[in-house]
Parts: C-alpha cells; sequence; structure tokens
C-alpha cells in the first residue's frame, strides 16, 4: 500500500532563528553573571559559522543522503504510512538508531572525521550546538540508517523524525540547567547527561551517546553520571587549537589521510588509521579511550571499577 508523501519543513532552517535567539540571550545573562557556564567570543563565532556552513551543506548535498534513502526504500519490508503511530514509533527507533550512529562516529575514525567536530569547542554552552561538520554527507554516515527504511519507514519521515531529534539535543548544550527531576534524568538526555558525552576526563570518555532518551546507555552500559568531585573537562583529547572554520572542518579528515599514506605500513595498518579508533597507531605511540581509562585507574587506583572506569 502506497501513501501520499507529506511536505516536511526544513526543520533545521525553521529553527535556526529560534537557536541563534536563544543562544544571544544566553551569552547575554551567562556574560551578566545571571547563569552558569561561559562563552569565548573566537569560538562562539567559529561554532556558528559551523552551523551556518552546515545547513549550506545540508541544502547543496543533502540530497545524496536522501538518494541513497530511497535507492533501499524499494527493498522495504513494511510500508508504516506517515500517520501519527508511524511517526511515534520512528520517533523511538530512530533515537535507538541514533544511538549506535552517535556511538559509531566515536569509535570508527572515518565517521570521527565528521564528528569531531563537534566535539572541538572547549567550552559547552548553546554555540556548541551550531558546531557541527561539513563532510557529513560524504561519509557514508547515511548507511547506518537504512535499517529503519528496510523496516518500512520512508526516508522523508526518517529525515523529518531525525531533525526533530537535532532540536531537541540543541537545548541541552547549556551548563545553566544542572539537574532536571530525577524521573526526567532517567528517562531523557539531559544537560548533565550530554556534558559528560563532550567530556575529555577519563571517567567521562565514550558515554553517554543518546540522543533524546538515555535509556539506550542505560540498557547497553554506556551511561556515567555527572559527578561534582570530577568538573568536565570539555573538548577533544588532541585540540584542534584553531578558530578558523575549514581547519576545524578538515583538520581531522587531513591528518587520516597523512597517516595513511605515510610510508612503510601494511594495507591493514592503513586500513586501521582510517577505519579503526580514533588514537590507534601501528607503533603504539597513540593512545585510544581505553588506554587513556586504564593509564587513570592505575594512577588512581582507588577508583577502580567505579562509574566510567
Amino acid at each position: 500500500m502506497e501513501f501520499e508523501t507529506p511536505d516536511y519543513p526544513m526543520v533545521l532552517a525553521v529553527a535556526a532563528p529560534a537557536f541563534l535567539a536563544l543562544l544571544i540571550i544566553e551569552w547575554f545573562l551567562v556574560s551578566r553573571k545571571r547563569l552558569s557556564g561561559k562563552y569565548d567570543r573566537k569560538d562562539a563565532i567559529t561554532s556558528m559559522v559551523m552551523g551556518g556552513g552546515q545547513l549550506i551543506s545540508d541544502v547543496l548535498m543533502g540530497a545524496i543522503s536522501l538518494g541513497v534513502l530511497l535507492w533501499f526504500w524499494q527493498f522495504r519490508v513494511f510500508n508504516w504510512g506517515f500517520g501519527i503511530g508511524a511517526m511515534l514509533a520512528c520517533l523511538l527507533l530512530q533515537d535507538f538508531v541514533y544511538w549506535y550512529k552517535h556511538m559509531a562516529a566515536h569509535k570508527i575514525r572515518w565517521f570521527w572525521s565528521a564528528h569531531n567536530v563537534h566535539h572541538s569547542s572547549e567550552e559547552y554552552n548553546l554555540s556548541t550546538a551550531f558546531r557541527q561538520p561539513w563532510n557529513n554527507h560524504f561519509t557514508g554516515f547515511v548507511l547506518l540508517s537504512t535499517p529503519l527504511v528496510l523496516l518500512g519507514f520512508h526516508p522523508l519521515l526518517v529525515g523529518f523524525i531525525g531533525a526533530v531529534n537535532l532540536v531537541y539535543q540543541f537545548c541541552i548544550h547549556t551548563q545553566a540547567i544542572k539537574k532536571m527531576p530525577r524521573w526526567f534524568e532517567f528517562i531523557f538526555n539531559t544537560p548533565s547527561h550530554h556534558r559528560v558525552h563532550h567530556g575529555t576526563n577519563p571517567r567521562y570518555l565514550d558515554s553517554n551517546y543518546g540522543g533524546i532518551l538515555i535509556i539506550w546507555d542505560r540498557m547497553f552500559g554506556t551511561f556515567v553520571e555527572e559527578r561534582d568531585d570530577d568538573p568536565v573537562s570539555y573538548g577533544i583529547i588532541t585540540p584542534i587549537a584553531s578558530h578558523n572554520p575549514a581547519i576545524v572542518a578538515f583538520k581531522e579528515l587531513f591528518y587520516i589521510l597523512k597517516d595513511a599514506v605515510q610510508p612503510g605500513l601494511k594495507l591493514r595498518q592503513r586500513l586501521a588509521y582510517i577505519f579503526g579508533p580514533p588514537g590507534y597507531s601501528h607503533d603504539g605511540s597513540r593512545k585510544g579511550s581505553k588506554a587513556l581509562k586504564a593509564d587513570y585507574v592505575a594512577k588512581h587506583p582507588e577508583q577502580n571499577g567505579m562509574q566510567g572506569l
């Protein structure tokens, strides 16, 4: 059975003015010390430029990702249509898909070449939500969404729900909100949970991948609670150290290619530099998140076995 295809709005483009207004309000209140947090002018401007670049990228190249999903649509097992039931089911399942896609973006360096942009800010405020990659449509990341299409959710519905998911996540990039009610913290992703996700502290590495819901992290063992005795340090392990948007966008991709083509490597090692975890090195000169956690436990044995370690 076929259904009439709705004309979904470009949610992120529509929401962008409201995002900008909220950012300005938070920036003003933080500068007046009315809200918790910190803004660095150069950092915030870079983040906003990155967000503008992502919108342009979506307009110019989003058809690539949509085309991939539309091709898979012909192999669907079911057809959920576009009703309320389909939207609610897609909202739940897309959030789970977001969780494992997000985890893949941290575990596979090729995907990390795009996602590291979002983590590159050493500040954490609403401007951080704007800091998005420009090359997402070329990484093949969209392939991880194909199970939703094969299950019978139309690509346009998947894209619409995905954008709704990102609208929710904009609001959790803040230090102004410490904790939500306990029941909310248990079910939903919150500013506290997402601050942990952006942390470079050994305890916080590779945790809290959820989009709207945090239950996936609780179910699959990737949840870590924010702790007052371990304040979050934001950014990435090897800082980009630049406010140039082009460097922020492509520095990791450049280093992937540089690592992969260095002389004397076996094919397996070249592929590992591209598709292995961030921090991989053929000679052990770098360390990934597991090694960093192990080093921390070695220096602080009293914390071995504690949450996140």
